[in-house]
């Protein structure tokens, strides 16, 4: 199984979510990171039409989620289960950052199914449903105000497990890139930088000082394509036209 497909694994169990919106907006969190597995435990309104418009594009993890009359039976088939919760807990296992818990839930993908799980927006996860899970974890927020709204705390939870998982690889290529300039077309912009800048006096002479060093070494730093290259050098020979 690649790693990949081992994002099918995990399921997010919301926890008596309160507002539709929410839920709808957890399933978009869920299919930007390709997770699809979307189970609610006693969701106060569901389905709604305000989730399906919060949902977006990812109708389709709404369509197919599964609602449960308890914690217990939304776990069923799992084998580990990681609680988020921001409130301190008195329990034997201490809790870990979202990032290693990822990890963690990543690494368990492999024997079977695991769950990551998230309480009411207002009353988060009762101790009993904690109680269900082999770990708990927090995100490290701001400790001044660490109110995230629930399908935030999701994203930041699934952005995690799909680093764990797949690896991003090179960011994407800009839009419109165009062909690199060759050293040459660059010495050439250079030539006609400098007699530009000697035709209308900005350049002395007999004094250069590191005028054309500097230009050097900024046209080196930017990485030029040929089509800025022939811009800036069209835009240099109309001033010298006009300058005559």
């Amino acid at each position: 199984m690649s790693d990949a497909s081992l994002l099918d694994r995990i399921r997010i169990v919301l926890a008596r979510p309160s507002h539709p919106g929410n839920i709808g907006a957890t399933a978009r969190a869920m299919k930007t990171m390709g997770l699809s597995r979307l189970v609610l435990v006693q969701p106060k309104v569901f389905p709604d039409p305000q989730a399906e418009a919060m949902a977006s594009g990812a109708i389709d993890v709404l369509n197919q989620a599964r609602v449960c009359d308890s914690m217990a039976e939304a776990l069923e088939g799992t084998w580990f289960a990681t609680a988020i919760t921001g409130r301190r807990r008195e329990l034997g296992v201490e809790p870990c950052w979202a990032r290693e818990a990822a990890a963690e839930l990543a690494a368990s993908a492999v024997t079977g199914e695991v769950a990551l799980v998230f309480g009411n927006e207002t009353s988060g996860l009762s101790n009993e449903e904690v109680a269900f899970c082999q770990r708990w974890a927090v995100i490290p927020a701001n400790p001044e105000y660490r109110s995230l709204n629930l399908s935030q705390a999701v994203q930041v939870l699934c952005y995690e497990l799909r680093l764990a998982l797949v690896a991003p690889g090179s960011p994407p290529p800009v839009l419109g890139a165009g062909e690199p300039a060759r050293h040459e077309e660059v010495e050439m912009l250079l030539d006609h930088l400098e007699r530009a800048a000697l035709s209308c006096g900005f350049l002395d002479p007999a004094s250069p000082k590191r005028f054309m060093p500097r230009m050097r070494r900024l046209l080196a730093r930017k990485g030029l394509e040929k089509e800025e290259v022939n811009i800036l050098r069209g835009f240099l020979a109309a001033l010298m036209d006009k300058g005559r």
